[in-house]
């Protein structure tokens, strides 16, 4: 990755890259470990370019509506302020990074980091027109993000090399992936 297509105006966004989603996690992603180097290559270009970079995270109440406890589809995870919910280990986070924390209300959930968060707002205050997006999962927070982004009128790139997929149904992450290009975002491998 060359740092030379970055600039002014892109900003990085990686999505929900946390313990409890990675293999051995309570909501483990198969090989959600693997987006932790590419992302990290890029949280470098992009520290190093002096450009925005925002994290988001689930950070769920005990008792939160997607639990099964709570008759939602997904084991308990993220749960505020516990180690599930901490970023992975090895995820680089620099000090000047924003933290978005979404899906914080026990009866409404929230794949995507602009659903009820100030995220659109940080990055259009910032002169923000391009995201860079990386993390987990395809199909779930990464799609609905990458479709909020489209929405809120940003150009999105989603880096292919750092995302994968819960694929609860076989080929969900390549569908999402398809819908993602559809809605206008480039899947690149590239910054």
């Amino acid at each position: 990755m060359k740092a030379s297509h970055i600039g002014r105006g892109d900003a990085l966004l990686v999505v929900d890259v946390q313990r409890d989603f990675l293999p051995g996690g309570t909501f483990g992603v198969p090989a959600g470990d693997e987006v932790i180097k590419p992302i990290n290559r890029v949280v470098s270009l992009f520290e190093r370019a002096g450009l925005p970079i925002f994290y988001s995270r689930d950070w769920h109440p005990p008792n939160h509506v997607s639990f099964k406890v709570r008759g939602g589809p997904w084991p308990r995870h993220c749960v505020a302020s516990t180690d599930g919910a901490a970023f992975a280990l090895t995820l680089r986070v620099p000090a000047g990074a924003s933290i978005i924390s979404k899906a914080t209300t026990a009866d409404r959930d929230a794949l995507s980091a602009f659903q009820d968060t100030t995220l659109a707002s940080q990055l259009r205050a910032a002169g923000v027109h391009r995201v860079y997006v990386g993390g987990l999962s395809t199909d779930y927070s990464v799609r609905a993000t990458v479709l909020d982004a489209k929405r809120e009128g940003f150009d999105v790139k989603v880096l292919t090399d750092a995302v994968r997929a819960v694929d609860v149904q076989p080929g969900d992450g390549q569908r999402a992936l398809q819908e993602m290009q559809q809605s206008g975002a480039q899947l690149t491998s590239r910054c």
